[in-house]
């Protein structure tokens, strides 16, 4: 975890940010194709992307489908202008794999990092939201268009190292960005 320790950390979190901001993704939230089907494509829990039960290796391949993801009710699909296929997602598409921290207190950012490369400044826009599942937290930083990343235990134990209590539950633990607080549960 990168914290506030000068203009080299501040020039990471500032490069980080900007590489997101000048991405282009395709627009397949306005693409309606007439064709639709299912391919045999599946993301496990821990972010691996599978084709007919074999990992997919390449991963400029899996960054490239990860840009043409897209979420409708409870399912997923990979969009293109022409076809609409299903894939099967066992619980979120994305991983939080990496958490960049800038600032402190009230000025605390903090900068998640995907799997396929995407940076995810938590704010209001981009929730941090922790269930639990079978007695164990799951916490998620929402990535775009209903699409989530499962934080991995390590950067969820970065996370909670950060919290404090929470300002309205002193029995609950939260973390601050960007001047929002998230919750993370009964301490």
């Amino acid at each position: 975890m990168a914290q506030d320790g000068g203009s080299r950390a501040d020039t990471l979190f500032q490069a980080l940010l900007d590489e997101q901001a000048s991405e282009k993704r395709p627009p397949v939230d306005q693409w309606q194709p007439e064709r639709s089907g299912s391919i045999d494509i599946r993301i496990a829990r821990d972010g691996t992307w599978y084709h007919e039960g074999s990992p997919i290796q390449r991963a400029a391949m899996v960054k490239l489908f990860s840009t043409i993801l897209r979420r409708d009710g409870d399912d997923y699909f990979l969009v293109t202008p022409v076809e609409k296929l299903a894939i099967e997602v066992e619980d979120a598409p994305f991983q939080a794999v990496a958490l960049t921290r800038d600032g402190e207190g009230p000025e605390q950012r903090l900068l998640f990092t995907t799997n396929v490369g995407d940076h995810v400044l938590a704010d209001a826009e981009h929730q941090l939201n922790v269930q639990e599942r079978d007695g164990e937290p799951s916490p998620y930083v929402h990535v775009r268009n209903d699409l989530w990343a499962l934080l991995s235990r390590n950067v969820f134990y970065e996370l909670v190292e950060l919290g404090q209590p929470d300002p309205k539950d002193p029995a609950r633990l939260a973390v601050r960005s960007c001047g929002t607080w998230f919750d993370l549960g009964r301490t």
